[in-house]
């Protein structure tokens, strides 16, 4: 599947995300704040990878990428695997 250029900063924010998740894994024992962060961290991911899919779709039917929306954790951590 082809990226979008409008996509690219999305991409971009998802890499630096899980590379941070991958440094907070391998550090081993965490402190709470680590414990946390890693916890936030990984509820930006789900909501990141929910837009890029809400802009593949919109984009798929025709639609402007534009107007997909961040939805809020209590959504996007909800969803059926």
């Amino acid at each position: 599947m082809e990226n979008q250029v409008g996509d690219q900063p999305v991409l971009n924010y998802i890499q630096r995300l899980v590379a941070e998740e991958h440094r907070l894994h391998h550090q081993g024992k965490l402190p709470h704040t680590d414990r946390k962060r890693l916890a936030q961290v990984q509820v930006e991911l789900d909501q990141c990878w929910d837009l890029l899919r809400q802009r593949r779709a919109l984009r798929d039917v025709g639609l402007d990428p534009e107007d997909a929306q961040v939805r809020p954790p209590q959504i996007v951590e909800n969803y059926e695997q």
